[in-house]
């Protein structure tokens, strides 16, 4: 999670919501991926950082399916990303902070309790939850202070 953290205060220095993700081979501690959110950059609304590292990671394994494999987030992944999860058939889930407004696994939808949910990660939640709030919370706060133009 540390290492997802660490690509969320990229994003955030490029200017994009600080969200980083890892994917994760349990079997040998690798990352086989990771990313954080880019949609500004990449002029691509899909851009979310749990969307990249599946793309990333499913090109380097060569299948669309990662079974197995751990998905790392700093935030409660969104109803778009959560499908993506499932039908890469990620085999568990680990996020830091809560979503209330956009999440959609403990939040919103509760994508992975549907019945048309076809593949279920195991997930856990609140892993640096703070550090990835308090990082979210301080660039929004900055972007909306009011700059001084002088005028």
């Amino acid at each position: 999670m540390e290492a997802a953290l660490r690509l969320a205060k990229s994003a955030a220095q490029a200017g994009e919501t600080p969200i980083g993700a890892i994917i994760v081979d349990p079997a040998t501690d690798e990352i086989i991926a990771s990313a954080h959110n880019s949609p500004i950059a990449g002029h691509d609304p899909t851009g979310h950082a749990e969307i990249l590292a599946l793309r990333a990671a499913a090109a380097k394994l060569g299948n669309y399916r990662l079974p197995g494999l751990e998905l790392f987030v700093t935030l409660e992944p969104c109803a778009m990303c959560a499908g993506a999860i499932s039908h890469a058939r990620i085999g568990r889930l680990v996020y830091g902070a809560d979503d209330a407004k956009g999440g959609a696994v403990a939040h919103g939808p509760r994508f992975f309790q549907q019945p048309t949910c076809h593949s279920r990660p195991q997930v856990s939640s609140g892993i640096l939850a703070e550090e990835s709030a308090a990082l979210l919370r301080g660039f929004f706060r900055a972007r909306r202070k009011p700059k001084n133009d002088g005028g």
